[in-house]
């Protein structure tokens, strides 16, 4: 889509302001966890950030507020707060080295491959639910990695939830991952 084509269409619309709020949120949420490392704020603005980006598909639906300026905010800020949760988690020592590389590893090889799933005449991989799976799963992963290393009676129960949905959540991101590198290999050129 052209700079053109953007200003020509409806971007001011609550669900594109909700993904503008959730995009100047990152920031504050490395500010408080690396910062004064206030986790119970930081923990408040990550479930806001996961409320919002269910709230904005939401009203975006229910509001009949579709827009490409939305199509490109929402996984934007998805993907800020996943890279920023990783960054500030490794270095805090929440999670291991290894993960930031699955995670991050991933999204750059499917992301390498779009040129050549546009030379086929394709914008986009289509979603997948396993994709939509893992991410669910890590948006329940990283609050509850918050709450594992907070000093507080639930962290030993917390914290077994957090292991599992880190795990389930790397490994359907990895297969999704594999599933759009497949896509791409059988997928056929595109005719107009």
């Amino acid at each position: 889509m052209t700079l053109r084509e953007l200003a020509g269409e409806r971007w001011l619309t609550v669900p594109n302001a909700l993904s503008f709020v959730r995009l100047l949120g990152v920031p504050l949420f490395l500010w408080l966890l690396l910062g004064p490392q206030a986790d119970g704020w930081a923990l408040v603005v990550l479930v806001a950030s996961g409320i919002t980006d269910w709230l904005d598909g939401r009203l975006a639906r229910a509001l009949d507020q579709y827009s490409r300026l939305g199509e490109l905010l929402d996984p934007l800020a998805d993907r800020l707060y996943t890279v920023a949760t990783l960054v500030a988690f490794l270095i805090r020592g929440i999670v291991p080295w290894w993960v930031l590389v699955l995670i991050i590893g991933r999204d750059l090889v499917v992301s390498l491959a779009l040129p050549l799933l546009r030379r086929k005449g394709y914008l986009a991989f289509p979603v997948l639910y396993i994709g939509k799976a893992a991410t669910l799963n890590l948006l329940y992963a990283f609050p509850l990695l918050l709450l594992a290393q907070m000093d507080w009676a639930g962290a030993d129960i917390a914290r077994p939830f957090a292991y599992a949905f880190t795990v389930w959540g790397v490994a359907l991101h990895l297969w999704s991952g594999a599933l759009y590198l497949v896509q791409l290999v059988r997928s056929p050129v595109a005719t107009a």
